[in-house]
């Protein structure tokens, strides 16, 4: 995929991270884990998107522009990786809020399979 398109990818996940982590805060279902965006999103919300914004802008141009470099490529891939990662927590903490519980049955089983896995090879 071209470094262009992932790095508009990265932003767009900053921007549905920013948007999903607001309705979830406010909905007091969810909390901001990191300190310092917490107390940017207690002071209000264009204050939170801004800073979110315009690190994600940042980091996605930076990457961008630095994707001839073989450590600039993996690290769009990681961050992305993390960004996929993120938003199925945001899916299941969208389930759980809507009270569908199946999420949670499928990730105990995986669970309780890899135990049994483990316990079969130890």
């Amino acid at each position: 995929m071209n470094p262009l398109y992932k790095s508009l990818l990265l932003f767009f996940l900053n921007w549905l991270d920013a948007q999903l982590t607001i309705l979830w805060v406010r909905l007091n279902i969810a909390t901001e884990g990191n300190g310092l965006m917490a107390q940017l999103l207690n002071l209000g919300e264009a204050p939170f998107l801004f800073t979110k914004l315009a690190i994600g802008a940042f980091a996605a141009y930076v990457l961008y522009r630095c994707a001839h470099l073989a450590m600039a490529r993996r690290g769009l891939r990681l961050v992305l990786g993390i960004y996929f990662a993120l938003m199925a927590v945001h899916a299941f903490t969208g389930f759980s809020a809507l009270g569908w519980r199946a999420p949670e049955t499928v990730l105990a089983y995986f669970v309780q399979l890899h135990e049994s896995v483990f316990a079969f090879f130890t």
